[in-house]
């Protein structure tokens, strides 16, 4: 069986408030995983909440990265979904918990778009 992308999902606990309650700084830290991670960057939205917390999506040629804090909590829900072979979630995810200074992370890896090698070869020729 053939997969088209790869999809992390991630909880990052014990990260520092002012950094997760920052919308710019949590902007350029996601846009830096997804470079990080060899993916191209097309467009980037974010929201800071009141009175904490930001949501936010950095959408990549190879696919997507969000984000969603809790500061208060220390935490962020995170999902990066890559698609091909030349882009490893894992690194935007580790990079992640490095710059949010994590104390750490657990996350867990979903294989998407998975097809039947035939299917994907038909596909390819239509």
């Amino acid at each position: 069986m053939k997969h088209l992308g790869r999809h992390v999902l991630a909880e990052i606990y014990g990260c520092d408030f002012d950094l997760l309650n920052d919308i710019e700084k949590v902007e350029e830290i996601m846009v830096n995983a997804a470079l990080e991670a060899g993916a191209e960057v097309r467009e980037c939205v974010f929201h800071k909440f009141s009175p904490q917390g930001v949501s936010g999506v950095v959408v990549i040629s190879e696919s997507h990265l969000a984000i969603h804090t809790w500061p208060e909590l220390g935490y962020a829900a995170v999902d990066v979904f890559t698609c091909g072979e030349k882009i490893n979630p894992w690194d935007a995810c580790n990079y992640l918990a490095s710059q949010f200074k994590a104390k750490y992370m657990t996350a867990k890896e979903t294989k998407r778009g998975i097809f039947p090698v035939a299917e994907l070869q038909v596909a390819a020729n239509l």
